[in-house]
């Protein structure tokens, strides 16, 4: 999930505030919209911690899988309603990031 919110963080501010804000981000309606998005993405990186889920895929996700992992990713429904246009080559990209 922190992948996906990096990826998306410059076109989706306001919308990361509303998450932070119902995670109880300290401040975060003082802060600017990258300040806010930073900061929900922070304690989403803490409750992933917290309850064990893994910051990375390394001995998991496999560099041969990434194309077809990618190209599935692009063309399952839920594409189109991510807030960032995207292409399987930054996809792929998001993938390797995670080895």
């Amino acid at each position: 999930l922190p992948t996906g919110l990096e990826y998306n963080k410059s076109v989706a501010g306001e919308r990361y505030r509303a998450v932070g804000k119902a995670m109880g981000v300290t401040g975060i309606d003082e802060m600017n919209d990258a300040e806010a998005a930073d900061a929900t993405i922070a304690a989403v990186k803490q409750l992933s911690a917290d309850v064990g889920i893994p910051a990375n895929l390394h001995g998991i996700l496999k560099e041969e899988d990434i194309q077809f992992l990618a190209e599935s990713a692009f063309a399952d429904a839920c594409c189109p309603g991510n807030p960032r246009d995207t292409s399987v080559e930054e996809i792929k990209e998001l993938y390797k990031g995670l080895l």
